[in-house]
């Protein structure tokens, strides 16, 4: 049974010496002063085989890390919007074809920015066609975040003040009123796609995002810390972020208002980065994606749904112009799905995971990943926001790949590996 109970390493076919060669490996960053602490959960089969706890989850009072720790998991919310929003593809309130326009009339007439003439003055340029929810949901539909340099196209972000914004709905009008990026569907920019997709959650569904995720996927998963604030009670269980300086170290980073640890949930709540949650919450909702949409006899979303968010939606020219961000690089066998990269050659892509694999990471360097072709899932945590951070999760890969001393009994479907 896919209950996530506890049982032992050999009886799913792991080595316990290649589970510990990961925590090893793990604590050499933190003996190396580069990150204050981890946890990590390992299941296969639906059991829980091995958990760690490494390090301080402050290094002020020396407070070791804990399994219930809450961490800023920044952009593995993405994968959960996901998830919302094909709870309601499944109730058939969207197709993947349908133009943004028909869920947000702001984007209706969409003109991409072609640069500034001479006077300063932004150069539009007609769309070759209305940017879709498909493309939304895989940062192909000419979105950015606005902060990067686009030749003069972030101070129009900067203008809009989109980061200002009241709530999701004005932050999606404020972004269908300004010009594209991009054609859409030419490029892979990392972008505010996924806010946008808690915008049309909030239509779609008539509550917001916050009880939305509350109500359809973190009670029914019995995901009990995870949300979009950190109440009052539960703060002192929340892990100190950090960042890196060379003549300092770690780092402690103020309070910022950008930062998801607010006591009440946020009137503009990011569906790209806002959520905050503890490794075994987010165990539980890899393995919803495992079961292919199920955990304890509560269907989240429906097998072809969960299938459609794990299969690859990049055409091979996309995969081979090197577009990503951080770590995630988008390459031959390494491609993109609905809100998260789906291995479809693993060994084109250079990691030894499962064909089908999904997975994606967070800025504070947090990462997941599923491996339905062995039946296998992982979680680690970490606080450390880092441009420099180190490549934690395909090094647990490769480490993992090593791990595995038998097959899975019954390997799951690998058809999420296909192209569109």
């Amino acid at each position: 049974m896919y209950d996530l109970s506890r049982a032992a390493s050999a009886e799913v076919g792991l080595s316990e010496a290649g589970l510990a060669a990961i925590d090893s490996y793990l604590q050499g960053w933190i003996d190396k002063g580069v990150v204050a602490g981890l946890v990590t959960l390992t299941a296969r089969h639906g059991k829980i085989i091995h958990t760690s706890t490494l390090g301080q989850k402050d290094l002020a009072t020396g407070e070791p890390m804990a399994l219930d720790t809450i961490f800023r998991i920044f952009s593995m919310t993405k994968p959960v919007t996901a998830v919302g929003m094909m709870i309601l593809h499944d109730r058939g309130l969207w197709s993947p074809e349908d133009p943004i326009a028909k869920h947000l009339p702001a984007f209706a007439g969409a003109k991409v920015f072609g640069g500034l003439d001479g006077d300063g003055a932004p150069i539009l340029i007609a769309a070759d066609h209305e940017p879709t929810l498909r493309e939304l949901l895989t940062h192909t539909a000419g979105l950015t975040y606005g902060r990067e340099p686009m030749g003069g196209l972030e101070a129009l972000y900067e203008a809009a003040n989109v980061w200002g914004s009241a709530d999701l709905t004005d932050m999606a009008a404020r972004l269908g009123d300004l010009p594209l990026a991009y054609q859409p569907g030419t490029k892979w920019i990392y972008s505010l796609a996924m806010d946008v997709q808690g915008a049309i959650i909030e239509k779609l569904s008539g509550k917001s995002l916050p009880d939305f995720m509350r109500d359809e996927i973190f009670a029914p998963l019995g995901m009990v810390d995870t949300a979009f604030h950190t109440p009052p009670e539960k703060r002192s269980r929340l892990a100190t972020l950090y960042r890196s300086s060379s003549s300092r170290g770690l780092v402690p980073l103020p309070v910022n208002p950008l930062l998801p640890d607010y006591e009440a949930p946020p009137a503009l709540a990011s569906g790209g980065g806002g959520l905050v949650s503890t490794v075994g919450d987010y165990a539980r909702f890899a393995q919803m994606l495992l079961n292919r949409g199920e955990l304890d006899g509560r269907r989240i979303i429906s097998e072809q749904a969960a299938r459609l968010m794990m299969t690859n939606q990049l055409s091979g020219e996309m995969l081979a112009n090197g577009w990503g961000v951080g770590h995630q690089q988008i390459r031959p066998g390494f491609g993109y799905g609905f809100n998260g990269v789906v291995f479809t050659d693993p060994q084109a892509a250079g990691i030894p995971v499962g064909v089908g694999t999904y997975h994606w990471d967070g800025a504070a360097g947090t990462w997941f990943w599923v491996d339905p072709q062995n039946d296998l899932l992982f979680v680690g945590m970490v606080q450390l926001l880092s441009e420099k951070s180190p490549a934690l999760q395909a090094t647990t890969q490769t480490l993992m790949a090593e791990a595995i001393v038998q097959d899975a009994v019954s390997p799951r479907p690998t058809s999420a590996a296909g192209s569109r």
